[in-house]
């Protein structure tokens, strides 16, 4: 690897630890908060898709929503912050995201709801659905995380 390789690799796995921690704490967050729910933002939803998230808020329907959403945030965090299954666990990380966004697309002329920062088409949730796309691409758990140990402990077997 060259020195701009080694750079570069060090840039993305600190930020595939940086959204791993954001993804954990996030599902930490709701997990231990008895009175979170997604219904809010989802009842806030605009855009085209708007009616694809009115049909979720259901009574029935809520629990299993939640309960999935706060999974996702849990599995895309362990495994970006520990670098094992990344790739997995960006995937989740890039649909994740996308349904944030398409709930509350930062268009121009939508009232911003639920929202942190519009910047006209751009948003936190976009911005962050790009980095997980890296991460699919260009997974760093074989430098740094559980697999970089696994790799390590096999080269000392092969070497003995």
């Amino acid at each position: 690897m060259t020195i701009n390789q080694n750079k570069t690799t060090l840039v993305v796995t600190l930020l595939r630890v940086l959204v791993g921690w954001h993804f954990l704490y996030e599902g930490i967050v709701k997990l231990y908060n008895p009175d979170w729910t997604a219904y809010g933002y989802l009842a806030t939803a605009q855009g085209p898709m708007k009616p694809l998230f009115n049909t979720l808020l259901h009574e029935g329907t809520m629990p299993w929503v939640d309960t999935l959403n706060m999974a996702a945030l849990l599995i895309v965090g362990v495994t970006l912050l520990l670098g094992v299954f990344e790739r997995v666990g960006a995937f989740i990380g890039i649909g994740l995201l996308a349904l944030y966004y398409l709930a509350h697309p930062s268009f121009p002329g939508l009232p911003q709801i639920n929202v942190e920062g519009n910047y006209w088409f751009v948003n936190k949730n976009l911005i962050e659905l790009m980095v997980c796309t890296l991460l699919f691409y260009y997974p760093t758990g074989q430098y740094f995380g559980i697999n970089s140990l696994k790799k390590r402990k096999a080269i000392k077997t092969v070497e003995k």
